[in-house]
């Protein structure tokens, strides 16, 4: 699973449905690591991944000003601890359920849904009861206000909310399915509720809306790629035992298959390596029983590439005879090994999902890799060139390096251009609704410039008539 889109952490979300994809974090652990003592609520909290979009790096838990950069402009997170001037400290049980599941808030505010409350809505209301008391007091105050969203126009009509919300969310709360077991419904609510992966793994709509046709099918996130979870054995994770799925749910690493990058990095990080047992493989169970939804590829995303020895053969070679094997020699292979094979601290490149997707690469060599689980820290450089603390390379040399690895360890058929490479880093493919936005203020004027000159027609006709 992967999470999330933008320029490393905030970029990626558009109005509506888009903004429902911002739920990842700066690497904040924040102490969730969960005790045999911990309350319901806490674990809620948890699984739901609360602290991710409400607190920011080096600040204190869930008091907001987190900024999630969209193309719409910058959101901020809200303050959710108890304090009655800055926080939800006011809020009864009623309103908090009201803002989690439907995306009002106390006072009437329309919340943009960078608060995934189209997931959320399926909550139970015991859930809803045991979040509202963990915040109310085990949760600090923290009497801090946060930045204002300001979204240009039209985004900043929050009352535009109504509409879409009347076009696109729920309030039916989770309802068992009596054919299938306890454990696969208690996959559901996760996947589609509570742990809302499916906000970032469903495709999307014109309006950004999640299209339920294709539930889980994969979708782009701005500058990740949120790939197919069903239980396809190409396009998706059918081939994967269900062992293997928690194993990367709750380390971010399957030998031979997969590691964790980017939002999903983050997700392991701060929310799934603290879920039980029990909770993780009840998401296995459902994933792999959902419907099998085909999305083109040729072959399973880890079964791409194989060990090569390239690297070995051009030793000796000058830059101008192969520039993305030059900054592979330098950047890369020690670490990975000039074969590709990596070692038991850094992963191989081939049989990676990783290098099957050119997005994916690139945005992991330009923005890096890391995720602390169970205290470790797994960690690669970012190279882009806003990196610090490394060799930077530029848009052209992280093209040639992505497609040496492609071409040598990952899908070959993928080819990426120093353009390619400028997209990722500016957040990825413009969504459709945010290019069409920039209409319309010109669309809004040529309406009243044509209605004034229907006007002055009629007008000149009638006096004419006269």
């Amino acid at each position: 699973m992967l999470r999330y889109a933008g320029k490393g952490r905030g970029v990626g979300r558009t109005f509506a449905g888009l903004f429902t994809l911002m739920m990842a974090s700066g690497g904040l652990a924040y102490g969730q690591a969960l005790d045999e003592n911990a309350s319901a609520g806490k674990r809620l909290a948890v699984a739901a991944d609360c602290v991710a979009c409400h607190s920011v790096p080096g600040g204190k838990a869930f008091a907001g000003g987190y900024a999630l950069n969209s193309p719409m402009g910058t959101i901020y997170s809200t303050n959710i601890t108890p304090s009655k001037t800055a926080g939800i400290g006011n809020y009864t049980e009623e309103q908090f359920a009201r803002a989690v599941r439907d995306g009002v808030a106390a006072d009437g505010t329309h919340l943009y849904p960078a608060m995934p409350y189209t997931s959320y809505s399926k909550m139970t209301d015991s859930d809803i009861s045991a979040l509202y008391d963990y915040f109310m007091h085990e949760v600090q105050p923290v009497d801090a206000a946060t930045p204002k969203t300001e979204l240009a126009f039209p985004f900043n009509i929050r009352g535009s909310m109504i509409g879409w919300n009347a076009l696109f969310h729920s309030d039916k709360r989770f309802t068992p399915d009596p054919a299938k077991s306890a454990e696969v419904n208690r996959g559901d609510y996760l996947v589609n509720g509570l742990a809302h992966c499916d906000t970032c793994h469903t495709p999307r709509n014109v309006l950004m809306a999640v299209d339920n046709s294709r539930p889980l099918a994969g979708g782009s996130l701005g500058s990740w790629f949120a790939p197919n979870i069903t239980s396809d054995k190409v396009s998706g994770i059918g081939a994967w035992s269900a062992n293997e799925i928690v194993a990367y749910l709750r380390t971010g690493h399957v030998e031979g298959k997969a590691q964790a990058a980017g939002p999903m990095a983050e997700a392991v990080e701060n929310s799934l390596q603290h879920l039980s047992d029990a909770d993780l493989k009840a998401i296995a169970a459902y994933l792999l029983q959902t419907q099998p939804i085909k999305t083109g590829e040729a072959k399973a995303r880890h079964e791409y590439g194989q060990a090569s020895n390239d690297e070995l053969t051009l030793r000796g070679g000058t830059p101008e005879d192969n520039p993305g094997w030059h900054i592979f020699s330098g950047t890369c292979a020690n670490c990975h090994q000039p074969n590709g094979q990596g070692n038991k601290e850094y992963p191989s490149l081939f049989h990676n999902t990783a290098t099957s997707r050119s997005d994916n690469l690139i945005a992991a060599i330009v923005y890096g890799v890391h995720r602390e689980v169970d205290g470790v820290a797994i960690d690669m450089p970012a190279f882009g060139p806003d990196a610090l603390f490394t060799d930077r390379l530029n848009d052209q040399q992280i093209a040639d390096v992505t497609n040496y690895v492609l071409s040598r360890y990952g899908n070959a058929d993928k080819v990426v251009t120093a353009a390619d490479v400028a997209q990722v880093r500016e957040g990825g493919p413009k969504a459709p609704l945010a290019v069409l936005a920039k209409f319309t203020i010109p669309a809004i004027i040529l309406v009243c410039v044509l209605i004034g000159l229907i006007v002055m027609a009629l007008i000149a006709r009638r006096r004419k008539g006269a």
